[in-house]
């Protein structure tokens, strides 16, 4: 019999999300990874599922190859995100479906599956997502606009969803990070960067992964945005 706890981790094969998954199977879990692209993989406790997860169909495979292979899901991690910074006037169609379909269809599609799932076992749970610190902190060096009008939705559900299933045990929380060092910025850009935020340095992917653990291992914390930013939520 399985006696693992279960995360399921979008935006699971670099980066944060990668990180995210070692992380949690080093605090005993099981997890399951999605990403588009993410190589097969299954072990006693990982099992990967590709595909576009702003498609109501794999965010529902998703879960139910948690259920199948592990018995249940415990925490979502909402990782999964694309990034485009442009001028507003210069976001293109293509732009703004891609950004949607990741990072709001995507986020409702698993979030949904996974809190049906939660109420299923009736044993609480835990969803986290990983927003950015810009939807409070915007920067002219930084133009943003789809960024915050995704990731600001994702901020909002988050503390309606924690109100609304508070009383059945599922916490509700985010991350909301500076800018940290992963693929998604390229070397030549990392001193343009640093010196945005008030401690001069990037983020590391190891910051925003402390900050998912404490919150996981933080029961009596819901609603809350932990921002991992070098204080740039504070000011400049």
């Amino acid at each position: 019999m399985n006696t693992h706890k279960v995360a399921v981790i979008t935006g699971a094969s670099q980066g944060i999300g990668a990180a995210l998954t070692a992380a949690y199977q080093d605090l005993g879990y099981a997890v399951v990874a999605n990403s588009r692209s993410i190589p097969d993989a299954s072990t006693d406790t990982l099992e990967t599922v590709a595909g576009d997860i702003g498609d109501p169909a794999v965010a529902r495979r998703i879960v139910d190859v948690a259920v199948e292979r592990f018995g249940r899901v415990d925490t979502l991690i909402n990782n999964a995100g694309i990034f485009v910074a442009k001028p507003f006037t210069e976001y293109t169609p293509e732009d703004y479906d891609a950004v949607k379909r990741t990072n709001v269809d995507g986020f409702f599609h698993i979030s949904q599956a996974v809190i049906e799932q939660l109420l299923k076992q009736d044993q609480g749970g835990h969803v986290v997502s990983v927003t950015t610190t810009l939807l409070e902190n915007a920067s002219s060096s930084v133009p943003s606009a789809l960024a915050s009008l995704s990731k600001g939705g994702i901020a909002a559900a988050t503390k309606s969803l924690a109100i609304e299933y508070a009383g059945r045990g599922i916490r509700v929380n985010a991350v909301s990070p500076g800018i940290i060092r992963t693929p998604m910025h390229a070397p030549e850009t990392h001193e343009f960067l640093a010196a945005l935020q008030p401690v001069g340095s990037l983020g590391e992917v190891a910051d925003v992964v402390r900050g998912v653990i404490y919150l996981e291992q933080s029961p009596f914390v819901t609603g809350e945005f932990l921002h991992v930013d070098g204080g740039q939520s504070a000011g400049h």
